[in-house]
């Protein structure tokens, strides 16, 4: 069970009330409203309690619906699912929707008093409140057409937007129906559609924010104008720790032309100017004098990523049992040969096409308003009036559409720009919007943690008859959120947790903590470990003569679910064979098969590769996915699209590399993603096994990895156990 999937699993349990004004719970919020903020029934006056929020849904005059989302969109198609979703039980087409971030406040936080959107779980938790909530809204419409009518509710249907009495032919638009479902009380416990009457959930309904982002019309935090705003650059202390002492050339950059002012901060100097290049100019001119200061997370000055991977592989300490069954150690201590090796990972940086930006303005009232990206609003909201000293009630976040997501947007020490925002528009008097350069973004930036684990096993006629695995590090749910050794699956997942049958095992942890400030990146900890115990798997099967595919399926006999998920990948790749072969262009090939559990999703991979000038080179990925229940087939194949391509750049050519504290990598000129001819052909096949909804966002990449590895090991020889291949001539 991933690291969000325990959150996902309470919320799943929780009844669902939609409420018009009492926001019970946090549960659900419905207001059918003709383009008016929530308000009371005739009749009734509005709880002294009642939060000062718009609806959830309003349903206008024309038809047309606008629906506040408390999942926030960032290219992953959630609003479109949104829309799906109450338009299903709504019956109203998803086109005639517009949708929007619904604000930081307790009716939006449907997540057991929270809210996130991160771990694929916005459509999986926000499923049964979403259907809820359309049907609830249909329900009111159809009774207000029936007491206008003067018949029997159950005399009623409906069609798109429209009530309809067969027996008379009468029709009414929904947006005629609206102001007078106001005053009805809202209905509990609505039935919901039989899934073989959906109209819109499982069918690929057209992206709304396509237009949008692709004429440009789409605004991003960096696009946000405040009347009367400066705007800001900086430059942070190249080492966590340090702090400016003085900026020598003060004067001179005050007099550069649109400067307002030079600002010391905790750990960086800060130019505030009329325009955005003008600060940037500046800053870049500054002569600062740095150091060492009081700093929460200071990083060693002799740190280096090399040498704490050599401290994580000879690392001694209590192992904390995560998974255990049979007698591992006995087992292998019996064992004729015994199988071992150390696999690692490098930290790895978000790299969103949108650098982190935030715009702070303080009003005559005393509240805080901020534009900013973020995943978590409430959560931001709390840390920003601590930040101002404020308390929550009084700081407006307008949240912002996401330039991108791969847990960047989370809430990480250091790696946010609000903060220093607040502190220049307190100290200059005016709003302020800071944008971070990609220089500061890669400098300050929560990269996934460096992992490491050591492997011991033994294999039989059939497969691995035991397996031992250590896992050395922090995972950042530890970090961020005091999980316990042993208890924090983003320290473990894609080792523990996984789905074959091996009678002998034992994995634990060994906690180290991590001198980075390291954050949640794309299938977090899967993102490596699935690399790692895939790997290892493929070492076992070649120790014992055996054929990686077929003892992966002889591993899975217990398992329907997942034997025909394997044996689909293969259908789907034209069958499974190892190699080497030669393809029809004549080069050399090979394939490697891997599978994954991530966030309640399960996975199957096949990559087809050749080595072409000693780099490997991926021609093909094959990706058997079983995601439970679908809202879009065309969001699933896209996500899976994206996420191959960002676990075949992580395999092939990622890695941010520290030196002397600081990271040696401050822009894509010196950290190299997946060129556009590195890009593999991706080929998706949905698999239905009737399992609970799972995650789409992330699930496609954790098993790319491992599959392109194994087929490189069957050309090569070599097992590669550190990503990524781009260090090694495999030639």
């Amino acid at each position: 069970m991933g690291v969000f999937d325990h959150l996902a699993r309470r919320i799943a349990d929780r009844p669902v009330n939609v409420s018009r004004r009492g926001f019970l719970a946090g549960t659900g919020a419905l207001v059918l409203a003709t383009t008016l903020p929530l308000r009371p029934a005739r009749g009734q006056t509005a709880a002294a309690d009642a939060p000062a929020v718009t609806a959830y849904l309003e349903l206008r005059p024309d038809g047309t619906a606008l629906l506040r989302s408390p999942f926030i969109e960032g290219g992953q198609g959630i609003f479109t699912a949104m829309a799906q979703i109450v338009g299903e039980e709504l019956d109203l087409a998803p086109e005639n929707f517009s949708v929007e971030i619904a604000p930081p406040g307790e009716p939006f936080a449907i997540m057991g008093g929270f809210r996130l959107t991160g771990g694929s779980m916005s459509t999986r938790t926000g499923y049964p409140v979403m259907r809820q909530l359309g049907a609830a809204a249909r329900a009111m419409l159809v009774e207000a057409a029936a007491r206008s009518w003067g018949v029997a509710a159950e005399e009623l249907v409906t069609e798109p937007g429209e009530v309809i009495h067969k027996d008379s032919g009468r029709r009414a638009a929904y947006g005629d129906l609206a102001a007078a479902a106001m005053d009805l009380p809202v209905p509990a416990g609505v039935a919901l559609k039989d899934p073989a009457d959906f109209r819109w959930i499982g069918s690929a309904v057209p992206r709304l924010d396509v237009r949008a982002k692709s004429t440009g019309r789409q605004n991003y935090a960096i696009d946000v104008a405040v009347e009367g705003m400066l705007l800001a650059a900086l430059r942070h202390a190249p080492r966590l720790g340090l702090t400016p002492a003085a900026v020598t050339n003060l004067q001179e950059i005050e007099a550069m032309r649109g400067v307002h002012s030079v600002h010391l901060l905790d750990g960086a100097v800060a130019v505030v100017a009329e325009k955005f290049w003008q600060a940037r100019r500046a800053i870049d001119a500054a002569e600062i004098d740095w150091t060492e200061g009081e700093a929460k997370w200071p990083m060693p000055a002799d740190f280096s990523s090399a040498g704490f991977r050599d401290s994580l592989a000879t690392a001694e300490g209590e192992v904390v049992e995560v998974e255990a069954a049979g007698d591992a150690a006995g087992q292998l201590a019996a064992a004729e040969t015994v199988i071992e090796a150390v696999y690692d990972a490098p930290y790895v940086v978000h790299g969103q096409l949108e650098p982190p930006s935030a715009t702070a303005r303080f009003n005559a009232d005393g509240t805080l308003d901020l534009w900013m990206p973020c995943q978590a609003p409430e959560m931001f909201q709390n840390a920003a009036a601590g930040a101002a000293g404020l308390e929550p009630a009084q700081v407006i976040v307008h949240q912002q559409v996401l330039g991108g997501f791969f847990g960047r947007h989370f809430l990480y020490a250091t790696a946010n720009p609000f903060p220093q925002a607040i502190a220049l528009a307190r100290a200059v008097g005016r709003p302020v919007k800071l944008i971070w350069t990609r220089e500061e973004d890669f400098l300050r930036d929560a990269p996934r943690p460096l992992g490491l684990a050591r492997f011991r096993g033994s294999v039989g006629p059939n497969g691995p008859e035991a397996l031992q695995i250590e896992v050395v590090g922090e995972g950042p749910t530890q970090r961020w959120y005091n999980a316990p050794p042993g208890q924090d699956p983003s320290a473990t997942e894609g080792i523990s947790g996984k789905t074959y049958a091996i009678p002998n095992k034992h994995i634990g942890q060994i906690f180290q903590a991590n001198p980075a400030v390291i954050g949640y990146w794309r299938s977090v900890g899967h993102s490596m470990h699935d690399f790692m115990y895939e790997g290892f798997l493929d070492e076992l099967a070649a120790a014992g003569g055996l054929d990686p595919y077929e003892m992966r399926l002889s591993m899975l006999s217990g398992s329907e679910r997942h034997r025909s998920l394997l044996e689909r990948v293969a259908e789907l790749a034209g069958g499974w064979k190892q190699g080497p072969f030669e393809a029809a262009d004549g080069s050399t090939r090979a394939r490697g098969v891997a599978m994954a559990s991530p966030f309640g999703s399960e996975v199957a991979v096949i990559a087809e590769v050749s080595i072409d000038a000693g780099e490997a080179k991926v021609h093909d990925i094959w990706v058997a996915i079983d995601p439970g229940q679908v809202v879009n087939p065309s969001t699933v194949e896209a996500q899976v699209q994206s996420a191959v391509a960002l676990g075949t750049s992580q395999t092939l050519v990622e890695e941010l590399v520290y030196e002397n504290g600081e990271p040696v990598a401050r822009n894509f000129d010196m950290y190299p993603i997946l060129r556009p001819d590195q890009m593999p052909r991706v080929h998706t096949a949905i698999v239905g096994s009737g399992a609970a909804m799972g995650g789409v966002g992330e699930p496609g990449l954790p098993a790319v990895g491992p599959a392109i590895v194994n087929a490189v090991a069957v050309l090569t020889g070599q097992r590669i156990r550190s990503l990524p291949l781009s260090k090694y001539d495999l030639g």
